[in-house]
């Protein structure tokens, strides 16, 4: 791996500023113009919005009251949607049941936390050793990707949209430091999607709590370590007053997006101009929450090293050769066994494979010598 512990440490502030400003930017997006000015007109319609998530995870939960607000605005009003947090209508880990079963008719929450449904909708959030943000974003919109998940999706009665990212994730709190493969034997390890299965096959056990639960669950002892996001989101939930140790890469969740789960029969239900408006928030959400993770993160983990007292870490070679390994040979292994997931699967491996390339090319030339300088 190129790039160094004192690298990442005095590089962390890097972009901080331009991606500021995007993230100013994306937060009037919510506002939108006002009610009235080119705004629709159309029934009065009012949905309930359910999250897996707390209401102090701000941006995470900012971008569900902004698809509320946007999609208000276009509609003069007309089309309101009320934001639960987790916990307040259904735990965190059943949001996609509550808009399956027609509790609510719109969530948000990572495919991959319902991967026991069906293995194919951990592709709806990120993949191990898969496509960065940016390459996620050009599966899902160009490479038929959106298309081939919402096939998947409609077995449930739903139809999704991108409507959230965080960026590439970090690689997790740990009690103690990991520095081989043998360390991860015995972990007992929160972490959900298929990196849960690669680690489980790594000798971990692996657990899947909501946000929320996280904490408590680390603090009694229950676990010895977790992954979350990344510095903003984590430092908020307090991982750090237990587990000093905080490990790059995320592996596991290199390029996360995030649905805007809908029930299918409410959505056919809506006007066509309430649906526009419902694809035009999820869209500005994607990009606007992506840019704000990317202003706050640099500046979180400065607090976290200089605050904190905590020690950043680097995967050691034969863990991520290791992981690298399984992780291919479980997709492998999944797409043999499940027509569905092997579908999505090859149109994910075909990009990848024509993906890479151009990225460790152009980007990572530029990326390796340029972010080494400031």
């Amino acid at each position: 791996m190129t790039m160094k512990r004192r690298d990442f440490l005095t590089k962390a502030t890097v972009g901080a500023v331009g991606a500021g400003t995007l993230g100013a930017c994306g937060s009037g997006a919510a506002e939108g113009p006002a009610a009235g000015s080119g705004a629709t007109t159309g029934p009065e319609v009012s949905w309930r919005l359910v999250t897996s998530f707390p209401r102090s995870l701000d941006i995470f939960h900012g971008a569900c009251e902004q698809i509320a607000e946007r999609v208000s605005a276009l509609t003069g009003g007309q089309f309101s949607i009320r934001v639960y947090a987790a916990g307040e209508i259904v735990p965190g880990l059943q949001v996609m049941d509550a808009v399956q079963q027609g509790t609510v008719q719109c969530g948000l929450s990572p495919g991959y936390y319902y991967i026991g449904k069906s293995p194919a909708l951990a592709f709806d959030s990120s993949i191990p050793f898969g496509l960065s943000t940016r390459q996620q974003f050009a599966w899902l919109y160009h490479g038929g990707g959106q298309e081939l998940l919402n096939g998947v999706y409609d077995d449930f009665g739903i139809i999704t949209f991108p409507a959230m990212s965080t960026g590439g994730q970090m690689g997790g709190w740990f009690r103690e430091p990991v520095n081989s493969r043998a360390d991860i034997n015995g972990l007992r390890i929160r972490i959900p999607g298929i990196g849960g299965e690669i680690l489980t096959r790594m000798g971990a056990t692996v657990q899947v709590l909501a946000g929320g639960d996280i904490y408590p669950a680390l603090e009694r002892g229950a676990i010895d370590a977790t992954e979350w996001v990344g510095p903003y989101d984590d430092e908020k939930l307090g991982f750090y007053a237990i587990a000093k140790n905080y490990y790059y890469p995320g592996w596991w969740e290199p390029g996360v997006s995030m649905p805007l789960m809908v029930r299918r029969s409410a959505w056919d239900e809506l006007p066509t101009s309430y649906q526009a408006a419902i694809e035009v928030a999820c869209a500005e959400s994607l990009s606007t929450r992506l840019a704000m993770y990317d202003a706050e993160n640099p500046k979180a983990l400065q607090r976290l090293i200089n605050d904190h007292g905590v020690t950043l870490r680097e995967y050691s070679d034969d863990i991520m050769e290791a992981a690298w390994t399984e992780a291919n040979g479980y997709l492998e292994e999944q797409a043999a066994a499940d027509g569905t997931f092997n579908e999505v699967y090859q149109s994910w491996k075909a990009f990848r494979a024509q993906s890479f390339p151009y990225f460790a090319g152009n980007e990572l030339s530029y990326a390796d010598f340029a972010f080494r300088k400031l």
